[in-house]
């Protein structure tokens, strides 16, 4: 999923590497160890089919305004998911876990502001 360009276009300028991706891998599985949150694997429940990642995390981003202690909402599905509800629906499924489970009072999304996709999507969970 990660090497597909469609999947990463609105996220870096090229698909990362492997040693990236693991990285990333590593970075999902320390969220769930250390802070109690993290990123879930999302699948087609009829078919079991890999479609994407969603989840929680605090990637300490120096961004102003500061996002310091809320936790990011984020979700990547793999290009043959897109457009069929599949992130509205693992949000849907997400949001009240945070809200039972996160210490923090909101959380936040970083989206491109040409991803309409995604916007949309943050707009149909109350973004």
């Amino acid at each position: 999923m990660w090497s597909d360009p469609e999947v990463t276009r609105y996220i870096s300028t090229q698909p990362p590497s492997a040693s990236a991706s693991f990285r990333r891998l590593l970075i999902y599985g320390g969220h769930w160890n250390f802070m109690g949150f993290g990123y879930w694997a999302v699948e087609e429940k009829a078919s079991e089919r890999f479609l994407g990642e969603i989840g929680f995390a605090d990637f300490k981003r120096e961004i102003v305004p500061s996002i310091e202690g809320v936790p990011e909402l984020g979700w990547v599905l793999a290009s043959h998911a897109h457009g069929k509800g599949y992130a509205t629906e693992a949000l849907n499924a997400a949001i009240p876990w945070g809200d039972k489970n996160l210490s923090a009072s909101r959380s936040v999304c970083i989206i491109d502001p040409e991803n309409l996709a995604s916007l949309r999507v943050a707009e149909k969970c109350g973004y």
